[in-house]
């Protein structure tokens, strides 16, 4: 398995690992390294192995580039935007000279997984390479092709955690999108199945690339039994079992919507807020903290961090709802999210804003309200229709015929399973 982070937060991937290693496959998941060392342990029994990505140079010697980024502010979004016209220009250039292969000149930089990856690959001599995302598609893809020229077969599937185009670009430059998304274009071909996380979004990989057969679906859903003692939640926000709780777990910027729920607390009276991240002394969180203490809320907003990921479903289920306020942005707009299960698993009614795929769930299943993005006011009108009668929206996980049957870890684990035999012709409970 291929991943372009430190897998650590990544609960897809960590679950995907060790349930193919529970299964019986022989797992080795590499990873980025940031610390200059490759590191390795368990994910029992998968093998995890980060590697080095290697540095640049120090600061100083980094000239006036360096300077701005460190600084930052308005002189960084000046010369951002002044830059922005000879983006462009490279772009169009560039892409009418190369095609989809422009981003070898337009991003670089996506030849360090290759040189830093490849060569542990073509090591290992795996059967199966899973690659997730798009960063490691290409070097999955270049990995097989390099075995079959040598005359070893070796099967490649990719997992597309979302859809590119409507992706928003992690780095503040014109080059980013069109160079990733030329990059996708041009490997997608080597795959040899693909599977991807919501109905939605395999429909517009099978339109968008041409695929001969519509991805597999495999959600982003909890494992059901927790993994060790779960911390109290409650506990350690400092609260009592009476006091309204919202929570919100996962990542924390500014397009997730915190900043709505944020402003919205001085009209909910004694509710509190915790917000489960993976930094909670983060610049955005401190943010948040500040904009809390201004409205005079401040005492309501509780920062913990997370919990391993076996364990977060228990950990939020002492709360009373649990919230994804998220912007309207094309990637939000079709998928299930990883909370979204996590928060169901736990029983927690959800307010959700309305981005198009959870928005139909939730009102489909029962299971919480809609409210507008972007929207204080309609928040509060959410929160409060949810905490006037918690049981009529938590009675929905408890019907037979519940939407969590299917939503489980476990579920998604044997889909996986019987695609990697299908790849390799291998039978159920072969090792």
């Amino acid at each position: 398995m291929l991943v372009d982070n430190g897998v650590e937060g990544d609960s897809r991937v960590q679950k995907a690992a060790r349930s193919a290693a529970d299964a019986g496959w022989d797992v080795t998941l590499l990873g980025c390294s940031t610390t200059g060392a490759e590191q390795k342990w368990l994910l029992d029994p998968a093998r995890v192995r980060l590697l080095p990505m290697g540095g640049g140079q120090p600061a100083q010697g980094r000239g006036l580039r360096a300077r701005l980024v460190e600084r930052g502010g308005l002189p960084l979004r000046a010369a951002r935007l002044a830059r922005r016209p000879v983006e462009h220009a490279q772009v169009r250039f560039w892409r009418r000279v190369h095609g989809d292969g422009a981003w070898r000149r337009l991003e670089p930089g996506l030849w360090t997984y290759e040189r830093v990856f490849g060569p542990v690959i073509d090591e290992l001599a795996p059967d199966l390479i899973h690659a997730h995302d798009f960063r490691m598609l290409g070097v999955g893809a270049r990995a097989a092709q390099r075995a079959r020229a040598a005359g070893r077969p070796v099967k490649l599937l990719w997992d597309a955690h979302e859809f590119l185009p409507g992706a928003k670009p992690r780095r503040d430059n014109a080059r980013w999108l069109p160079a990733h998304l030329g990059y996708e274009r041009e490997y997608v071909p080597y795959a040899d199945a693909v599977v991807t996380v919501s109905d939605t979004l395999a429909e517009l990989l099978r339109t968008e690339h041409h695929l001969a057969e519509l991805p597999a679906v495999v959600l982003n859903a909890p494992a059901t039994t927790p993994a060790g003692p779960v911390p109290d939640l409650r506990a350690l926000c400092g609260l009592e079992k009476t006091t309204p709780l919202l929570v919100y777990a996962g990542s924390a910027t500014v397009q997730r919507g915190l900043g709505t729920v944020v402003e919205a607390l001085p009209l909910l009276t004694g509710v509190h807020l915790a917000l489960v991240v993976g930094d909670p002394a983060s610049a955005y969180v401190r943010q948040l903290r500040a904009t809390a203490g201004r409205l005079g809320v401040a005492d309501r907003v509780h920062a913990v961090p997370y919990v391993p990921h076996g364990q977060v479903s228990a950990f939020l289920a002492t709360a009373d709802v649990g919230l994804i306020p998220i912007h309207h942005w094309p990637n939000h707009e079709i998928a299930l999210i990883t909370k979204f299960f996590e928060y169901s698993h736990a029983h927690l009614p959800i307010v959700v804003s309305d981005v198009k795929t959870m928005a139909e769930t939730v009102r489909t299943t029962g299971q919480g309200e809609v409210f507008r993005a972007q929207d204080p006011a309609d928040f509060v009108r959410a929160v409060r229709a949810v905490l006037a009668n918690p049981h009529r929206y938590r009675a929905v996980y408890d019907k037979p015929d519940g939407p969590l049957a299917g939503w489980t870890w476990e579920a998604q684990a044997a889909r996986l399973d019987s695609i990697y035999r299908r790849l390799l012709s291998v039978e159920a409970g072969a090792r």
